[in-house]
């Protein structure tokens, strides 16, 4: 993780179910956004990890995955930077 953000998150949207997760179990999905931006993946396996680097400096989306209280919280930014999603993996 690096102290910069590492690119733009555009306009950010949450699902219902992430708001409604995130506020049942105290989960700051602000500090979620801000490891995503700088670089902190969560539970991402290697070749994932990789695509996100590689997205930094290609138009690729980004990936992040965090496990919070047993479920696994998404934040996808499109790889054009318009729009950062934050949902939880069953939303998908």
């Amino acid at each position: 993780m690096t102290r910069h953000r590492l690119f733009a998150l555009g306009e950010i949207v949450a699902t219902a179910n992430v708001l409604t997760y995130a506020n049942q179990h105290g989960l700051d999905l602000l500090k979620l956004l801000n490891r995503h931006q700088h670089g902190d993946w969560g539970d991402l396996c290697d070749e994932d990890k990789a695509s996100n680097e590689a997205a930094l400096t290609q138009p690729l989306r980004i990936l992040s995955s965090y496990l919070e209280h047993g479920e696994k919280v998404w934040i996808i930014t499109e790889a054009d930077r318009s729009m950062t999603t934050i949902l939880l993996a069953q939303d998908y």
